[in-house]
């Protein structure tokens, strides 16, 4: 039993106000109950307790307090309503602690001006004086003000740092408590934990043990309250990770939401549509992996969310399945990777933090998902990945029955979604008119042809009656600036097809694995984009030379970077050989090429730099005043090709726009010139003998 609630105990039992001030100046006690004992004036002997923090003296027939008053200098709550009083001594001037003073129902016909220069009073209750008014003095004081939600927890947490959770911190932060207390729907003492959180909002582990501390309470002591922080967490006002050690968060929503002075509300995710379902989907599975959501917690949210969302097909089949708690969970699970990742390629560490909590069931999921008779196997959602051709008795994805039958529409517009930074839309591609020469133009005509929608049906329904396989792959190679891509945009734009560009570069990741997962994700996407597309779409590796050249030689002292080189090129073989759609690759390269994807290339079309023909003809094309004499005489002069003649084109008119006058056929010749880097200019470079 600590001070305080002792001196609880005996003013019970002891009536007498000399009795009581005695046991509060030997106890050293901070709370005086004075209230109802008909007191005409104020014991001497009061004056001698000078460690007082509250003083109730309600409720009694004083006229007039002493001078001493000013004395008691750690006051912070002084309570004088209900008295005879009309004035008040000069010396409570120097009560620079008193944050409440109660002056109701007392006969004031003014206040005393020092009122107004108290430096921590935030509380003044004036009613049922003989007060005209207001006095206007107060009017710079901060009573009356009205105060935010944050200002009150400042106060609660200045005032129990002061008091620690005592009665008199109960008695001074009393108004305070209760605002926080009601505005968030729980109780003073969740109030008062919740504000030391608040106070410590800007770590992301707050240990219990902080908390303690600054309520000065034991570690013992606070363990008692870990109910009342399991309310906090429920209402989504702290988060709590349950690692190796107990830690909390404020959550960064209600942060926003008190800086604001706006009323936070969980957010309402019920009747959402499919994609915001697996967007919170996906931020559960996070604070999973961060050890804020236990399994069995994971397990609430997620059937929560399902209940709420009864008009989705997916929480349907989810619901109506047959499958117990931890099933159902990695059934989510799987479906949230493929939905929000796009990730046909998940192992152990993609599933394996959920059970944590459980590694026992965990064991049991990882054998029964190695022997092939896990439930969901069973089931025919679950199946092993490939990986060049063979299952991969570590890796798992989604069968389509359960992309088609749980995921429906969301997975093509989760498919889409992922690649719709990389997709050009054939509508979108600007007619350009390209020239080639005489073998080459022959080539690309073929093919645009044959590309052609009702074509290009014909000749893969033909390939598989024989057996074959259906896919078109093509390589254009030959030196920088020829049109090889635009050759492939304009294919696009003629046969009304899309293009998905993939970025090589994006495709390289220092994490082991990583690169290979993104190159099998691409081929994932594109094939949802195929299967969803009325019209199949392209798939583009533009400047492919890094991932066709010829593999690497692997030895004793071959590095991480080579293994993953070849491991990529092992996965795009593979890749080519199951190809349904149509891929297009472009190099500037083809010396160094490996030679199994010369086999896998079903078209090879070679861009030579144009002859003086198709030369003259881009020159006209490009610059539409030149005389056909002309043309021909930049095209025999200079062995450009069409993306250097096009540079050339563009500094004309930057020239034309600064001069004003349009260049002459010397001024070309001149653009020509520097555009040349001559074989004499390089052969300089270094040093000569």
């Amino acid at each position: 039993m600590n001070i305080n609630e002792a001196f609880a105990d005996i003013e019970k039992r002891m009536n007498g106000v000399e009795e009581l001030m005695k046991y509060c100046r030997k106890s050293g006690g901070k709370e005086l109950d004075l209230s109802g004992k008909d007191l005409e004036e104020i014991p001497p002997a009061l004056a001698d307790l000078k460690g007082l923090v509250v003083l109730d003296l309600s409720n009694n027939k004083l006229k007039e307090l002493p001078d001493f008053m000013g004395s008691l200098a750690t006051l912070a709550y002084l309570n004088l309503s209900h008295n005879r009083l009309c004035t008040l001594p000069e010396s409570m001037e120097s009560l620079d602690d008193l944050e409440t003073l109660n002056l109701s129902h007392n006969r004031f016909k003014e206040l005393p001006k020092f009122i107004g220069v108290l430096p921590a009073l935030e509380t003044l209750n004036i009613d049922d004086n003989n007060l005209e008014g207001v006095p206007e003095f107060l009017d710079d004081l901060n009573v009356g003000k009205e105060l935010n939600l944050l200002d009150h927890i400042e106060k609660i947490i200045n005032l129990s740092k002061k008091n620690g959770l005592s009665r008199i911190f109960y008695r001074i932060a009393d108004s305070h408590i209760k605002f926080v207390a009601e505005k968030l729907g729980i109780t003073p003492l969740q109030a008062v934990l919740f504000s030391h959180f608040i106070d410590n909002c800007e770590d992301n582990n707050i240990l219990i043990s902080q908390i303690g501390k600054a309520i000065d309470v034991s570690n013992t002591k606070i363990l008692q309250y870990m109910n009342e922080l399991e309310v906090l967490e429920k209402k989504k006002l702290i988060r709590c990770k349950k690692g190796d050690s107990i830690t909390y968060r404020v959550p960064r929503e209600v942060l926003t939401a008190f800086r604001k002075d706006t009323e936070f509300k969980p957010a309402n995710h019920a009747n959402i549509h499919i994609e915001e379902f697996f967007t919170v989907v996906e931020d559960l599975f996070v604070q999973r992996n961060n050890d804020e959501l236990t399994l069995e917690n994971l397990d609430e949210e997620l059937n929560l969310l399902l209940e709420e969302n009864m008009q989705l097909v997916f929480s349907q089949k989810i619901k109506n399945a047959d499958f117990n708690t931890m099933d159902r969970v990695l059934l989510i699970c799987f479906c949230h990777h493929f939905v929000n990742n796009n990730d046909d390629n998940i192992r152990e560490h993609d599933f394996g933090f959920v059970y944590s909590d459980d590694r026992y069931f965990l064991s049991e999921i990882k054998r029964a998902l190695k022997n092939g008779n896990h439930i969901l196997m069973e089931a025919g959602l679950i199946e092993n990945a490939v990986s060049d051709g063979f299952a991969e008795s570590d890796a798992y994805k989604l069968t389509d029955k359960a992309k088609k039958e749980y995921l429906g529409e969301l997975n093509i517009k989760s498919n889409l979604n992922k690649n719709k930074k990389n997709l050009l839309l054939s509508d979108t591609l600007a007619e350009k008119k390209l020239f080639y020469n005489d073998k080459a133009t022959q080539s690309i005509e073929q093919l645009a042809s044959l590309l052609e929608e009702e074509n290009f049906k014909t000749v893969q329904k033909r390939l598989e009656d024989q057996g074959m396989r259906k896919g078109f792959t093509c390589l254009f190679y030959g030196p920088p600036g020829t049109g090889k891509t635009e050759t492939v945009y304009q294919i696009a734009r003629r046969t009304h097809r899309d293009i998905m560009a993939v970025d090589i570069a994006e495709t390289k990741s220092c994490w082991f694995g990583e690169s290979e997962k993104k190159i099998k994700e691409i081929f994932t996407g594109y094939k949802a984009l195929a299967e969803n597309a009325e019209t199949t779409p392209i798939l583009l590796f533009n400047e492919a030379d890094a991932v066709i050249s010829k593999r690497m030689e692997l030895g004793k002292n071959s590095g991480s970077v080579a293994q993953t080189e070849n491991a990529i090129q092992n996965i795009i073989l593979q890749e080519l050989e199951n190809l349904d759609g149509i891929l297009i690759a472009t190099t500037n390269l083809t010396g160094n090429m490996d030679k199994a994807f010369e086999r896998r290339f079903l078209y090879k079309i070679e861009f030579e730099k144009p002859d003086n023909n198709a030369r003259q003809a881009i020159w006209k094309a490009i610059i539409p005043e030149l005389s056909d004499a002309d043309a021909m005489e930049l095209a025999t002069r200079h062995d450009f090709s069409g993306g250097q003649i096009e540079n050339i084109a563009r500094k004309r008119i930057v020239s034309s726009i600064i001069t004003g006058t349009a260049p002459t056929l010397d001024s070309l010749i001149s653009f020509c010139q520097d555009e040349i880097v001559s074989n004499e200019k390089e052969k300089k470079i270094g040093f000569s003998v």
